[in-house]
């Protein structure tokens, strides 16, 4: 980038700060999300949930096969 390209653009540095944030927050919420580790303790939770009687068997399947799909990428 050239001396005059920065200086023109220097006004949207702001712009470019909070993109490129976004950017980061996002790539990390989705690693979290998709987390192989943080799948299996949220199906250890609905176990733990359905043999407390807070949750039911069809409740629990249907969240089971959600974090499948988060798992396998089909979210």
């Amino acid at each position: 980038m050239g001396m005059a390209t920065g200086l023109l653009t220097l006004p949207l540095a702001p712009v470019r700060g909070v993109v490129w944030l976004a950017e980061v927050l996002q790539e990390q919420a989705e690693a979290r999300l998709y987390d192989p580790g943080r799948v299996a303790a949220e199906m250890r939770d609905i176990a733990d949930a359905v043999a407390a009687g807070e949750m039911s068997e069809q409740e629990a399947a249907e969240r089971e096969e959600e974090l499948v799909r988060r798992l396998t990428g089909r979210a």
